[in-house]
């Protein structure tokens, strides 16, 4: 298996995108319902190798940056404005 041409995620990351415990991801681990490669103590998840991952991964990254627009807007909306006035 090539590692560097595949993005990978942690258990934890995987358990947070999905909603379940890391625990449950180690049990689909082992069931080989989910794909992983060992990595010293840690597991390894090929994000291609989880069906819809991807989507909830672009989800995901859509919502973090929707938050960081808000947060920019809110901290800094009057300064953004003055300096699109010049």
């Amino acid at each position: 298996m090539n590692k560097q041409n595949k993005k990978y995620i942690t258990t934890a990351e995987l358990a947070n995108l999905l909603g379940i415990s890391r625990i449950a991801v180690f049990k689909k681990i082992q069931k080989r319902q989910i794909k992983a490669i060992k990595e010293g103590r840690n597991y390894l998840i090929d994000v291609e190798s989880v069906p819809g991952l991807n989507d909830k991964l672009s989800q995901s990254n859509e919502k973090i940056i929707n938050n960081a627009v808000d947060k920019t807007i809110k901290d800094y909306g009057e300064t953004l404005r003055l300096l699109a006035d010049e």
